[in-house]
């Protein structure tokens, strides 16, 4: 990626890219009239349709999960992309060449992603070519000796790396790559006498993005420390196309899986991987050489649909020894960034999920992840055994350690509960325990969020009148006449100021320049919820809820204006008086009006 996409192709892709085109590629819509289509929600499971498409506004909404966006979202979502990703594939699948907006980005000599990925691509054919030949002996006994076979290598394309200084580069050079192209993707480096691998003498595991697309390498060193002075894994570097703290090995293969079942498995290491799946753990995905962070958590909650209506799981296997107890801790503090329950899996042993495999086989692994216990639990245990809680003082310098961990537990229910546990690990009385928590302080906690109830005849009213703006702009009369009173709901009445914003009416404008995500999902709702008539919309129907919605409004002001009429006295203050009897002449006059307007057409 060289920049930035620039504007006016992100728009020219979004509305080249039929949405209904797009979303029936992976779900089955029907025609639900009104111009409407309708199909199974591929968010989350239902029995009947409630997932709707408005291919003339290019949105969708889901009435039961409540999602909706325009045909990037739909598909950011579904296939857990960027939007850069997101963009450049639509693209793809229209044939339109995007332009990226260097200002601000590092220069990339005009490579872009497509050719990056290609490189790494053909690479990753080289490596795979190599572990069958002669010389890749020392590799594939290592794969051996960890219990995989060359089925097993072959699924998750490992490869070799020969132990030469430019076998990969003289292949790619050969199929039309640049020296540019292959250092800039972290294939080569510079040597004494020009380009050399970056990779010799070691077994290769291809990284993908979650799309698929091959970004990077892993490298397991597989000669002895004398003869190899590398490091024992070797990870691609930062590239335009890799970024380690935003990748999970893995993630490509088990993305579905981890969406389908709402559990991800934290693994350390490719072998890890390996084993995880080929055991039956379709969800273990590991880091790529950098500890577990804010950037990969991101990626996790928008697989598990990690909000405050789910809960899904969050497992971390760790070794048994200080440094995973130190992990886990950390890990701890990332608990508080998912919904998801937190557990950790570790071997009593201190074997990784790999050598646990090779050891005892695949069901030793699938009981490892089977005997997790939550995060919070094992956290506050590796702290207890910090101390000799035989004895007053180290029991209550283990009770200060602890105390804090329970108050950072973000759901308020759980934490008696661990008070109950605490109490009995370390044999002091629940008040004393429950007396330090009080002392500490509770977490806050998130305010439920608000509905509308759409039983309410006038708040239907309001809705249908917003629905006909966004979705027949060109069928309301003059948007301009609608009083301001008219929407007595305070999220209809920010989307009507939303609606004022744009000067013309632009409803992909409106959406995009909606930067609260609430406001956003209600407007696109809006945008795809069916007008509420059996017949065809008309300007008929769209003008009589237009009046009628004006007729409540004018209502509201003939009552406060009658209200001020009775404050007035009109000996002592004519002139006001007058004014104002005038103005609720013409209210009423005016609500008349529009009382036959309404009634020319029967309402919702």
């Amino acid at each position: 990626m060289s920049g930035r996409i620039k504007d006016e192709d992100v728009t020219y892709v979004r509305d080249h890219s039929p949405i209904d085109e797009v979303v029936g590629e992976y779900v089955q819509l029907k025609n639900a009239g009104g111009g409407q289509k309708k199909g199974l929600c591929p968010f989350h499971d239902e029995k009947s349709p409630s997932f709707h498409v408005t291919p003339s506004k290019g949105y969708f909404h889901c009435f039961g999960c409540q999602v909706g966006g325009d045909v990037i979202a739909f598909l950011m979502k579904l296939e857990h992309l960027s939007f850069s990703e997101t963009v450049e594939r639509l693209a793809e699948r229209i044939g339109y060449a995007l332009r990226y907006d260097t200002s601000g980005a590092a220069p990339t000599s005009g490579i872009n992603r497509s050719r990056l990925v290609a490189a790494n691509s053909a690479a990753a054919v080289f490596f795979q070519e190599q572990l069958s030949l002669p010389g890749a002996q020392i590799g594939r006994d290592f794969l051996t000796k960890r219990g995989f076979d060359r089925g097993s290598a072959t699924t998750f394309g490992v490869g070799y790396a020969p132990d030469e200084w430019d076998g990969m580069y003289k292949r790619l050079r050969s199929q039309g790559f640049s020296d540019l192209e292959l250092s800039t993707a972290g294939l080569t480096k510079e040597g004494s006498r020009g380009p050399i691998d970056r990779y010799r003498n070691r077994l290769v595991w291809p990284i993908k993005d979650i799309s698929g697309d091959v970004v990077g390498f892993g490298a397991r060193k597989l000669a002895s420390d004398d003869a190899d002075q590398g490091p024992k894994y070797l990870n691609t570097a930062e590239t335009p196309i890799y970024k380690k703290s935003q990748i999970l090995y893995g993630l490509d293969m088990a993305k579905k899986e981890i969406a389908k079942k709402r559990q991800v498995v934290i693994v350390e290491g490719y072998t890890d991987v390996m084993a995880a799946h080929l055991a039956g753990i379709t969800t273990a995905v590991a880091t790529c050489g950098t500890a577990f962070g804010d950037d990969h958590i991101r990626i996790i909650r928008r697989l598990l649909m990690d909000d405050d209506a789910f809960r899904g799981e969050v497992i971390f296997t760790f070794d048994g020894d200080a440094a995973g107890q130190k992990a886990a801790l950390r890990a701890f503090d990332d608990d508080q960034k998912f919904v998801a329950q937190t557990f950790v899996a570790v071997e009593p042993s201190g074997m990784d999920p790999c050598e646990l495999r090779q050891h005892h086989g695949d069901a030793a692994v699938r009981d490892l992840i089977a005997r997790r216990v939550p995060l919070f639990e094992f956290a506050m245990k590796s702290v207890i055994k910090q101390y000799d809680i035989a004895t007053a003082e180290g029991r209550v310098s283990a009770l200060n350690q602890v105390v804090p961990l329970i108050g950072k537990i973000r759901d308020a229910s759980l934490r008696p509960e661990y008070v109950r546990l605490v109490s009995g690990w370390l044999g002091l009385e629940i008040d004393n325990v429950s007396a330090a928590v009080r002392r500490l302080g509770g977490a806050p906690t998130t305010a439920p969020a608000k509905t509308i109830n759409l039983s309410d005849p006038q708040l239907l009213l309001e809705r249908e009148v917003l629905k006909a703006k966004l979705q027949f702009s060109q069928l309301v009369p003059d948007w301009k006449l609608l009083e301001r009173e008219a929407f007595s709901v305070p999220e209809y009445a920010k989307v009507r100021a939303q609606i004022d914003s744009i000067p013309d009416g632009d409803t992909a404008a409106i959406v995009d320049r909606t930067e609260n995500s609430e406001l956003r999902a209600l407007i696109t709702e809006l945008l795809v919820e069916p007008i509420r008539t059996d017949r065809e919309v008309s300007q008929r129907y769209i003008s009589s809820v237009f009046a009628r919605l004006r007729e409540v409004a004018l209502g509201r002001q003939i009552a406060e204006i009658k209200s001020t009429l009775q404050r007035l006295n009109p000996v002592e203050n004519p002139v006001e008086y007058n004014e104002t009897f005038a103005a609720l002449v013409a209210r009423e006059a005016e609500r008349r009006s529009q009382k036959e307007i309404a009634l020319g057409e029967e309402l919702p």
